[in-house]
């Protein structure tokens, strides 16, 4: 058997992304802060907020602890769910690094949500009043379509999926 074999053997790991959007109708992305698990780059990849679902978690309340742990933002109302998941695939050399080598990737379940706040509520250096690790070195507005291009390649997919999904809440 070879590796990219076992690879398509592994499950996804259950997780949820979240695209915030302000009144203007643009969507919050932050920069990567650091080597993570999958293998996106110190510095270089931006992406919306998104993690991993805990054993039994409702979707949108860990759509909600992984916004805040992120982000520190918390005033923020339901706009919408993807009415699917979304998976993608990590590039097989970054299995092994990643999750402890369980998963072959992610399905995602994504929620659009309603920045309710002011921009001095986000901080990302000091996130949920710094009880997490930064994920994120800067942050902002952007426009929702032009996100495919900012993530890391094998996310990609993905985000053009999100794009379609919530195009009509865009500004």
């Amino acid at each position: 058997m070879t590796r990219d074999d076992r690879t398509v053997n592994l499950p996804y790991r259950p997780g949820v992304g979240i695209a915030v959007f302000n009144r203007d109708g643009l969507v919050w992305i932050g920069r990567r802060s650091h080597v993570d698990a999958e293998g996106e780059g110190q510095g270089h990849w931006w992406q919306m907020p998104q993690g991993g679902l805990d054993k039994e978690e409702d979707p949108f309340e860990a759509a909600l602890r992984e916004l805040y742990e992120e982000t520190s933002i918390r005033r923020v109302s339901l706009i919408r769910e993807a009415p699917g998941w979304f998976d993608y695939d990590l590039p097989p050399q970054l299995v092994a690094d990643s999750w402890g080598g369980r998963y072959r990737g992610q399905t995602q379940k994504w929620f659009a949500l309603r920045f309710e706040g002011a921009d001095s509520e986000i901080d990302v250096l000091h996130p949920a009043g710094g009880k997490h690790k930064p994920e994120f070195s800067a942050w902002r507005w952007e426009k929702l379509e032009l996100l495919p291009e900012l993530i890391v390649p094998f996310k990609r997919e993905v985000y053009r999926q999100v794009v379609a999904t919530f195009h009509d809440i865009a500004g």
